[in-house]
């Protein structure tokens, strides 16, 4: 790990970081909450790192002993809490991990700092368990929450947390760091800048990904002709979706950017702000045909597409039902 000029955005968390270590004014609770590839674990790692460096400075060395160690993710007193249920963090893991081992003073720095990924969760039970260590923790002790939702936890477990909530990056940043350290070229880096909508991790990940161009390509060529297609062939055509059901939410999220352009389009002709402008014949067409309001209903529908599908309900019929609105206006 290197250091926080290295993060991209979170300026403003980053300064509060420093300016806590350099003041000697660190809680004993941290929430960080933010989308999933957002960089919680990231901002997490580097101020436990910094807290713990020999150096004693607002930015980790990563030449000490310390931050070796925390860098290798050796040390003795940064803690990950793991838990072996995939669907939730138990009492007993919260129990096994930080109530029983807390107590312990720290084995070779000033801290000992717990980290809890996908706090999100922990049960209730969980969730009482630790509130009694965050009511009254040792004085080297310090917890870091890591949450994507942060209303999933107690009112009493934030409100004695100090909340760091991770905002959506700028697309020109995300874009810059894709071409810089990715070597990404410039076109692919501003359609996944697009596509994570500030999300680094995300963006990371699409341009990494093989079968992101894939579920592109097929989501334009829906797109272009849909509006001449049989039920017959949108029917073949949620057959095709199905490969990409893992990846669902990528193959939903082409298809709100491409309404999106649409009416860009529609409201100020500015080609030059499009994601797709290089199907602007295609976007051109279907702004003249698609009214403000159909376009409105499109982008809801896929929106309610998306919450349908996370609820388990039978992918087939939420397709038919989002093509079909889709056709229709």
């Amino acid at each position: 790990m290197s250091g926080f000029k290295d993060v991209v955005g979170h300026r403003d968390i980053i300064q509060y970081i420093q300016d806590a270590v350099q003041q000697n004014k660190v809680s004993h609770a941290y929430i960080l909450n933010g989308q999933r590839g957002s960089g919680k674990k990231m901002l997490a790692k580097l101020f436990a790192t910094t807290l713990q460096c020999e150096t004693e400075e607002s930015e980790p060395c990563n030449e000490c002993r310390s931050c070796i160690q925390a860098n290798s993710g050796n040390h003795p007193d940064i803690i990950t809490v793991k838990h072996e249920k995939p669907g939730s963090i138990s009492v007993d893991d919260i129990r096994t991990q930080v109530n029983g081992d807390i107590m312990i003073k720290p084995y070779s720095s000033p801290y000992k700092i717990y980290i809890v990924p996908e706090a999100d969760l922990l049960t209730v039970q969980a969730q009482n368990a630790l509130l009694k260590t965050i009511e009254e923790p040792p004085e080297y002790a310090i917890i870091f929450l890591l949450t994507e939702n942060a209303d999933s936890l107690l009112p009493t477990i934030r409100s004695r947390c100090v909340m760091l909530k991770l905002r959506n990056i700028k697309d020109k940043l995300v874009k810059k760091y894709l071409m810089e350290q990715l070597q990404i070229p410039d076109y692919q880096a501003d359609l996944c800048a697009a596509f994570a909508q500030g999300n680094i991790g995300r963006a990371v990940m699409l341009a990494k990904s093989e079968h992101f161009n894939e579920i592109k390509e097929e989501a334009i060529q829906l797109l272009k002709y849909i509006n001449e297609m049989e039920l017959s062939e949108i029917v073949s055509a949620i057959k095709e979706i199905n490969k990409y059901k893992l990846e669902v939410t990528d193959y939903l999220d082409i298809i709100t950017i491409w309404y999106r352009d649409v009416l860009l389009y529609k409201a100020t002709k500015d080609v030059g702000s499009l994601v797709f402008g290089d199907q602007l014949k295609y976007i051109k067409e279907r702004a003249s045909k698609s009214s403000y309001e159909g376009i409105e209903t499109i982008l809801e529908s896929i929106e309610k597409a998306k919450v349908r599908l996370k609820a388990n309900v039978n992918f087939d019929l939420v397709m038919e039902l989002l093509l079909l609105t889709i056709k229709e206006n």
